[in-house]
């Protein structure tokens, strides 16, 4: 369910949006910064959308691969 809520800002700013965002993208634009600050997802729902995310999961496992070395490589 949505809301309806009027906010008032500089016009500096307000220009800025239409520039930058698009006139019928600033509410989406303005929500998706503002919700990880107001709506806490539980622990496991943040993990799975993290796992969702290809993209983040390959950096991740590249990143992972690159920081542990070939440990059959070591000395004992």
């Amino acid at each position: 369910m949505q809301k309806k809520l009027t906010l008032t800002i500089d016009a500096q700013v307000y220009e800025g949006l239409h520039k930058v965002v698009g006139a019928r993208k600033i509410s989406r634009f303005i929500e998706d910064l503002v919700r990880p600050h107001v709506v806490r997802k539980g622990l496991h729902e943040a993990y799975r959308e993290m796992a969702a995310d290809r993209a983040r999961e390959a950096e991740a496992l590249e990143w992972a691969e690159e920081t542990c070395g070939d440990v059959d490589d070591e000395e004992r």
